[in-house]
């Protein structure tokens, strides 16, 4: 924090920056000076660095100076975004007076402050993503949590288990969270240093307190109405959001017009780890493409946003699934609404931000124009859902509301081509105000009227030579040359004497010239006036205006399904309330999209039920597609459950509640845990959590230790998913543990496949297909092989790989490599025996040297070689 230097004579700003920085000490304060913003110190210091502009120096009173660094004020917009992205907190501190109208110091004061979670400026938001701000509330075991975007006015919230607060953080992204005072560690136990986080006062989260809060903004006696009343944990992290919200300064707030629920039973669990597994929001390999990316086609940010939603927390209910379904095959019965539709959101724009902007007081008259448009592309929208034969449009087209009256009054009074700012002048239109045209004629008709005067008086009194014109003397003067003075009014005031003529001024001219020189001024003033009665007004339609948005980003998504069907050749998936998942040739629609021009990817069936078929054990060598199947089945179960069609021939899919994924060994060496350790720690929370809805899916699992350790807990967690009553979830299981194979026998629901290859020529050619019946071969050496391995080490590991299996087959695999190369080579210890590459290298090199035929400088020169390969120098 900034502080005064003790013993030193501050100037009259300095102490008033002091003593404003003091509220705010964990934040870069901008501070208003004139035309700039200024920051100081530490501040100073920090805003250089990050900004990339000038650190200087200045005086401070008696022997003291001050690290200054600063930015004109209307560059705001470029550098309030960089800071913030950068992770700083910034309170914009303006000046709250005229200061021509004061002696003394100017008064100012923080008007906002800026954080990441707390941002309406455009150039901070992601268009096409939520800009969220978290609360969690912690109880001993449970956890409330509330999300609110500003930007957008959407509030949710809710409550549960740590694990279940964890779920919802992973699957919102918030750019900031808060959580009180004190219970930093808390947080950090339970859902780690990966968020931007602010330890909160800790009375902003005292029940009582953020009820009343909350209560006090819907203006409501009761939480009832939102359906939120009995989330005790809930309601307190969103009152401590609003809480949140006076502290930093945003008042006008009107838009966040509910609190919703994020109700469990509802939506699909998806976990930290799945999120992460199936790559939904983004890559695991650098340049890679998520899910998101691939299935994306919506036109609108807000349709975008919602999209991401729909994924996040997929449905479980089968009536909202189809619904959703039947509207992107109605898309296909009539296309031209679906032409109709597209076309008019183009125009549409993000007009939920629009409408928090209306809510703020911070909307342009630019963007004032955009709001009116959209609402006049909600006509032909409204028109076309109406007419449809499909129910769920109907009731959306019923509901829309174009706000007629009020985007008639925005089309009468704005100009067509405004500026930018209000400030600009030339916003409102001609005809709104008498007023305003008159002095708009006085101010930009000046010339015209004070040529008609000057025509008028030269009639008048007969002086051919009268002249108007003006200086900052005198302002405006009558010119009359010395020939014509005897003609001159009496009524006419002499001001000046010059040589060849005399100036005078008349009460007309006088009048005038007030009228002129205030003219602009109040032109500004009426304008401005009548643009903040026009913006007040709009406000009073922000809850339907927020429900259009919310309905016009539903069939944005839902047209983008239709889209994204017709060009990845996406089928409707049947949605049931059975157990069943019978999947015939499905295919993953992100590899799918970025394999080579010409080569199709090889689809497969997957049919797993709770009766016959409910364990899939898959076998196959690495690089055979294991992993791909894997995670196709969830991506089209995920994709079947939020509506959207699916990349297969034919998907019938029992609805499911929880998709648990453990694929590929994600360590976390930073916290200080072993791959082993996280493999265990995702897999106990697959088995705490499984219910016979469930769908699993397992990669590898036990890579991370001993081979037998391996299988061991390999084979017990695929016993207990079979014999569980409560827990018989479907399963796909891939591994490499062929022992695995043998669980067909005595358990009648696992049934073994493998991802089939064919051997030519000693070479593996990837058939890709699942077909029945186990594996016994991984064909890993291949694989290294087609890698470039050294062909020496290609070689060992063939040797070494035919005396484990001779040694596996004897029943004497715990016989040590050295005792069973006796075989080969007798009972001679030879240092070639080592499992060491460089040493088979070289003895590969010294077996084909022709030793008769070398002469001693070459002798000498491949044994420099063989030496730069120990790497000894």
């Amino acid at each position: 924090m900034a502080k005064a230097k003790k013993g030193v004579v501050q100037t009259p700003l300095m102490k008033q920056y002091y003593s404003i920085k003091e509220k705010y000490p964990d934040a870069v304060l901008l501070f208003r000076v004139g035309d700039f913003y200024e920051t100081f110190s530490d501040d100073a210091i920090k805003a250089s660095e990050i900004l990339g502009i000038t650190l200087t120096r200045r005086a401070n009173g008696a022997a003291s100076y001050v690290e200054l660094a600063g930015f004109p004020h209307h560059a705001l917009d470029t550098y309030l975004p960089k800071l913030v992205r950068a992770g700083e907190r910034v309170a914009v501190c303006d000046q709250l007076e005229d200061p021509k109208m004061t002696k003394t110091i100017v008064k100012r004061g923080v008007t906002e402050l800026v954080t990441p979670g707390v941002a309406i400026n455009d150039n901070i938001l992601e268009h096409r993503e939520n800009n969220f701000l978290a609360s969690v509330h912690f109880d001993k075991k449970v956890a409330g949590v509330a999300f609110l975007d500003i930007s957008t006015g959407e509030f949710l919230t809710s409550e549960g288990s740590f694990e279940y607060v964890e779920k919802l953080l992973t699957n919102f992204k918030p750019k900031e969270v808060l959580f009180e005072k004190g219970k930093r560690q808390i947080f950090e136990d339970a859902f780690g240093t990966k968020f931007y986080t602010y330890a909160y006062d800790d009375w902003a989260f005292a029940p009582d307190s953020a009820h009343d809060r909350l209560l006090k903004h819907f203006e409501t006696n009761s939480l009832k109405g939102f359906g939120v009343h009995n989330l005790s944990y809930g309601i307190t992290a969103a009152g401590a959001i609003m809480h949140y919200l006076d502290l930093t300064q945003h008042h006008k707030v009107q838009h966040i017009v509910s609190l919703g629920r994020i109700d469990e039973d509802k939506y699909v669990w998806l976990d930290k780890f799945t999120i992460r597994n199936l790559e939904l929001f983004g890559s695991l390999n650098e340049g890679g493409k998520s899910l998101i990316d691939v299935i994306d086609r919506t036109i609108s940010p807000m349709g975008s946003r919602m999209l991401k939603r729909w994924l996040a927390l997929p449905l479980k209910d089968v009536k909202p699934i189809v619904d959703r379904l039947g509207v992107i095959e109605h898309f296909f019965k009539q296309p031209e609404l679906k032409d109709i539709i597209t076309e008019a959101l183009h125009s549409i724009g993000d007009l939920e931000r629009l409408v928090a902007k209306v809510a703020a007081g911070r909307i342009t008259p630019r963007e004032l124009l955009q709001l009116k448009t959209a609402l006049y592309a909600i006509d032909p929208i409204k028109e076309g859902c109406l007419a449809s034969d499909n129910e769920h449009l109907k009731y959306i087209g019923d509901q829309l509301n174009a706000c007629i009256t009020i985007r008639e009054r925005i089309h009468g009074e704005i100009q067509s081509e405004p500026p930018v700012l209000i400030s600009k002048g030339g916003v409102i239109s001609e005809g709104v105000s008498e007023e305003l045209d008159e002095l708009r004629k006085i101010a930009f008709s000046g010339k015209d009227y004070l040529a008609n005067m000057q025509q008028r008086l030269g009639e008048e009194t007969d002086i051919p030579s009268i002249k108007i014109a003006f200086n900052n003397v005198f302002g405006y003067y009558i010119e009359v040359r010395n020939t014509h003075k005897d003609k001159v009014p009496e009524e006419w005031i002499r001001k000046q004497t010059l040589v060849s003529a005399e100036r005078y001024i008349t009460e007309e001219l006088k009048d005038y010239e007030a009228k002129i020189l205030g003219a602009e001024e109040k032109i500004l003033g009426i304008e401005t006036k009548l643009y903040n009665e026009l913006v007040l007004a709009v406000s009073e339609f922000i809850s339907a205006i927020q429900l259009n948005a919310n309905l016009l980003a539903k069939i944005d998504v839902l047209t983008a399904f239709n889209t994204l069907s017709i060009d990845s050749k996406f089928v409707q998936p049947v949605i049931h309330d059975g157990l069943e998942l019978d999947i015939k040739a499905g295919r993953h629609p992100v590899i799918e999209k970025q394999l080579p021009i010409g080569e199709e990817y090889v689809p497969n069936d997957v049919f797993l039920d709770n009766d016959k078929q409910q364990i899939i054990i898959i076998t196959g060598p690495n690089m055979a597609g294991k992993s791909a199947l894997l995670r196709q089945t969830a991506l089209i179960t995920l994709m079947a459950q939020i509506g959207c069609y699916v990349p297969a021939e034919s998907a019938s899919i029992g609805v499911v509640d929880k998709i648990f994924t453990r694929v590929g060994a994600s360590d976390n060496i930073s916290l200080g845990e072993s791959t082993f350790m996280v493999e265990m720690n995702e897999a106990a929370s697959i088995l705490n959590n499984l219910t016979k809805r469930s769908l699993v899916l397992f990669d590898e699992l036990g890579r991370g230790t001993s081979t037998y350790d391996g299988i061991s807990i390999a084979w017990s967690i695929v016993e207990h998913i079979h014999n569980s009553k409560r827990a018989s979830a479907k399963t796909l299981f891939a591994t490499h543990y062929h022992e695995l194979n043998e669980m067909e026998k005595t358990h009648k629901r696992c049934k073994n496949y493998n991802v089939s290859v064919k051997e030519v020529d000693n070479k593996v050619i990837f058939l890709r297909k699942l077909v029945p019946g186990g594996s016994n071969h991984s064909f890993g050496i291949h694989v290294a092989r087609m890698a470039g391995m050294p062909k020496s080490v290609v070689k060992r590991a063939n040797d070494i790989l035919g005396e484990l299996e001779n040694s596996n087959r004897r029943g004497d695999l715990s016989k040590p490599i050295d005792d069973i190369s006796n075989n080969r080579e007798g009972m001679q210890l030879s240092f070639f025996q080592l499992d060491d590459p460089v040493l088979t290298q070289i003895r590969d090199e010294i077996l084909n040297i022709d030793v008769n035929n070398l002469t001693p400088v070459e002798a000498l020169n491949k044994l420099n070689e063989i030496k730069r390969w120990t790497g000894v120098k």
